[in-house]
């Protein structure tokens, strides 16, 4: 159904709904209104429709939220839904031992997507958050996925922009690239004062039953000397959450490269 200046409904609800962000969670009908660039009087009977099914709800003073409705759906058919349920036993185990922030990021775009994060109370301060992001040069799980993302993936972000959060944060493509290198060849990323000063990030790859990298388990902790200790205790988790995916160990997925290389035939 196309409305009569050409835009379908559908994408003017996907403009409703991309109004919302994680520090404005709560809008009123004209601030939506505002935000997309529709008129007053369709914003208000969309958002009502949206209402009537659930997938917007209104608080006691009238400001539009997202609904429930909308967050039992995404959870019900998401494909990363096995990958936050392998990784949380882990995650939290990680977060007993070091007590600052756990983060399970996603490739998605150009971006990461965090999934999950697990924090505590006096935590070092870290700027992600569930269901937010950041770009995949200035985060340690970003790096551990670009690393291992597809070679266009890595020239697009190389050509910039590269947007530098402190004066640590690799903005420049040839910094980066032989970051990606270095990751790929030790098996994490160690990224200290990337985004903040403060902060240090280190996250190691998740793989899935092909051995393909589908995910990045990460920690913030403070920027010190201490922080190298984190880095086996991540390694490990990372290898656990990778095992209850069904990653084949290494040497089976040698014997499969050798199998297909040989044309699928087995010794």
């Amino acid at each position: 159904m196309r409305t009569q200046m050409g835009e379908s409904v559908l994408s003017r609800v996907v403009r409703i709904f991309e109004a919302f962000t994680p520090e404005e969670p709560a809008l009123t009908v004209s601030e939506i209104s505002r935000r997309t660039g529709l008129h007053v009087a369709t914003t208000s009977r969309l958002v009502a429709e949206l209402v009537s099914h659930e997938f917007l709800t209104r608080d006691e003073d009238r400001r539009v939220r997202i609904g429930m409705r909308v967050w039992e759906l995404v959870t019900r058919a998401s494909p990363t839904l096995s990958v936050r349920n392998a990784a949380m036993p882990f995650m939290e185990g990680v977060h007993d031992v070091v007590g600052h922030h756990v983060q399970l990021g996603v490739l998605d775009g150009g971006e990461v997507l965090f999934l999950e994060r697990l924090s505590a109370p006096g935590a070092v301060i870290n700027y992600t958050r569930i269901a937010g992001r950041l770009p995949l040069h200035a985060s340690s799980s970003g790096l551990v996925l670009l690393a291992h993302g597809p070679a266009d993936l890595r020239e697009r972000a190389l050509a910039g922009p590269l947007h530098r959060y402190t004066p640590n944060t690799p903005a420049d493509p040839a910094q980066l690239r032989a970051i990606l290198a270095e990751v790929r060849r030790q098996g994490y990323a160690y990224c200290p004062g990337y985004v903040h000063p403060e902060a240090l990030g280190v996250a190691a790859p998740v793989r899935d039953d092909r051995g393909e990298v589908v995910a990045a388990l990460a920690v913030i902790v403070p920027n010190n000397v201490g922080a190298q200790s984190v880095v086996p205790v991540v390694r490990t988790a990372a290898r656990g959450v990778s095992r209850a995916l069904g990653t084949p160990a290494p040497q089976d997925r040698q014997h499969h490269s050798g199998a297909v290389r040989d044309g699928g035939a087995t010794p």
